[in-house]
């Protein structure tokens, strides 16, 4: 019995190991090799995250109250919503995690911004991404979806592209800011269902 856990121990720590590696080796790629003719451009996408976050729900927000549009503004507010758990959730385990950051770890790693906060996880991928899915789940639309997420993922990119986060933490930013816009509407249409049975729908 004792020999089984100290294998299963053994595998466990070397699985650990093993993607730990994987995940430096990756950030090297992307770091290392980086065309630095676009740092200028990454650094203006890193920093869009937050006012993008913050400026669309509340654009939506004011279209709904010129326009006296009651479903507008619900999407709006949802979209706050998502972005306020994201980054709730994002701070949490950060301060659960204090994972320092890669080029704090790393020294051949070329950081082109600086962070005070831990790595993990991304807060500028988990804010992006809870945008991105709430405003596409506000407004079904490839036109919407599309540019939605791919501005996300950039977003997440550049984390890494600047030396500032591992794959892992941006990986973990994406779950987590869509995650929260999922968690957000289902709670949204569960209050809505509560208080109007027969509403099959969140926006109607």
């Amino acid at each position: 019995m004792a020999k089984l856990i100290y294998f299963i121990v053994f595998l466990f720590c070397f699985s650990i190991s093993n993607a730990q590696n994987a995940d430096i080796d990756l950030l090297k790629k992307i770091n290392l090799n980086r065309n630095t003719n676009l740092e200028s451009a990454m650094i203006g996408i890193t920093n869009s995250a937050m006012p993008v976050s913050v400026g669309t729900p509340v654009i939506i927000y004011a279209v709904g109250l010129i326009e006296k549009d009651s479903t507008t503004k619900k999407k709006a507010i949802f979209m706050g919503e998502s972005l306020a758990a994201s980054v709730f959730i994002s701070v949490a385990l950060k301060s659960i995690t204090k994972r320092d950051r890669p080029y704090v770890t790393y020294t051949e790693i070329e950081n082109v911004t600086e962070e005070s906060s831990s790595s993990f996880p991304s807060a500028h991928t988990s804010s992006a991404f809870a945008t991105a899915t709430s405003l596409s789940m506000a407004y079904p639309k490839w036109y919407v979806i599309a540019p939605s997420f791919v501005w996300a993922g950039a977003v997440g990119y550049s984390r890494m592209y600047l030396g500032v986060h591992y794959p892992t933490d941006v990986l973990a930013g994406a779950l987590v800011g869509s995650g929260s816009a999922f968690l957000c509407y289902k709670l949204n249409k569960w209050i809505n269902k509560k208080r109007k049975p027969y509403q099959k729908k969140l926006w109607e």
